[in-house]
């Protein structure tokens, strides 16, 4: 039988050695990965997710913060679900060709088409297509709280909203804050965020109750 002896040793320490600084460099580079460069490798490698998301709605006259939680599907291109549970229920989703809005308390229900608006909505970002740099100046905004950050501004003129900040940690968004022209700025902290889980289709249909008031196109 053939012995194991010292050269050998000394081989393997070498491989040892040479997978713990490859394991160092990819851990450096997914640490260091700018939010920018995080935002297109979430884009490109996500085609569908779920999350638990935490919102908070500070306005600028600095009244108490509104503050709100539930989940979100999507699935690209231009395909969601916000589920809104506390407080109060709300539901939205956009199933590609128009944006759905249920408000149980009031049994009312707001359409309008989807249409272009999705490009350059904040939601574009998560659930658009590829095209982000087509509706948005993207800029990396540093490092803050452990997370890449990038700052998104819509290219369109009539946009609702200044801009958008999303912070990234491994690819995934965790953050995002939402500035509309009014001052008011919004804050989704999202949690078990679970990248390209099988969905099924019925999640992005939406067909109002039976009595609802239905409002809109």
């Amino acid at each position: 039988m053939k012995s194991f002896g010292l050269h050998d040793m000394s081989k393997v320490w070498n491989i040892l050695r040479a997978l713990s600084l490859l394991c160092s460099a990819l851990l450096s580079f997914a640490a260091t990965a700018s939010g920018t460069d995080q935002l297109k490798a979430f884009v490109d490698n996500t085609h569908s997710a779920r999350a638990i998301f935490s919102q908070t709605v500070e306005s600028k006259s600095g009244r108490k913060p509104q503050l709100s939680q539930g989940a979100f599907l999507f699935a690209r291109p231009g395909k969601f679900r916000w589920s809104y549970e506390k407080p109060y229920a709300q539901l939205i989703v956009g199933d590609g060709e128009k944006l759905w809005i249920y408000d149980p308390d009031l049994n009312q229900v707001s359409v309008k088409k989807l249409g272009a608006a999705l490009g350059s909505s904040p939601a574009a970002l998560l659930a658009g297509d590829n095209a982000m740099e087509k509706n948005f100046e993207l800029t990396d905004a540093g490092s803050n709280d452990g997370l890449e950050w990038v700052e998104a501004r819509p290219k369109a003129q009539e946009s609702s909203f200044e801009r958008v900040r999303l912070g990234f940690r491994s690819d995934l968004p965790r953050v995002m804050e939402i500035k509309d022209n009014f001052g008011q700025t919004t804050t989704l902290r999202f949690s078990r965020f679970e990248r390209n889980p099988h969905l099924a289709p019925d999640l992005f249909r939406f067909v109002p109750p039976k009595g609802a008031d239905v409002v809109g196109e």
